[in-house]
């Protein structure tokens, strides 16, 4: 892979930021079609677990179908597949329940993925 530019492995800040563009949207998403309190809104929030459930259905279709979540778009990241181009639906299936388990998401090894990257067999590079 090459150490910079389009292909490249994606860094890790990019990434991040990727995510928390993600992690807004589907705030917004969960908090508009059920009602699910925004942060910081001084409402205790019961009904959490829909952002996540929202954050792991945007996963499911959007990199199984296009290969990157809205964030990932944004900031020019692409998920692939190790051994192929895009992505196989089992490979996102497995990298989605990784990551929204949170804990694989938060240690990668010296290339830069994620152990959630690394269970599914994916990389997330710049487009």
């Amino acid at each position: 892979m090459p150490r910079g530019g389009a292909g490249s492995v994606g860094r890790f800040g990019r990434r991040l930021v990727a995510a928390f563009v993600d992690w807004a949207l589907c705030t917004f998403i969960a908090s508009a079609l059920f009602a699910v309190p925004l942060p910081f809104s001084g409402q205790a929030g019961g009904r959490s677990y829909v952002v996540l459930l929202v954050f792991a259905a945007e996963n499911l279709l959007l990199v199984g179908t296009l290969g990157y979540t809205v964030g990932q778009r944004l900031l020019g990241l692409r998920v692939r597949s190790l051994a192929a181009g895009a992505a196989r639906p089992f490979q996102v299936l497995v990298r989605t329940v990784l990551l929204c388990l949170f804990l694989p998401a938060m240690f990668w090894d010296g290339d830069g993925r994620g152990l959630h990257d690394k269970a599914a067999g994916t990389l997330i590079v710049r487009t």
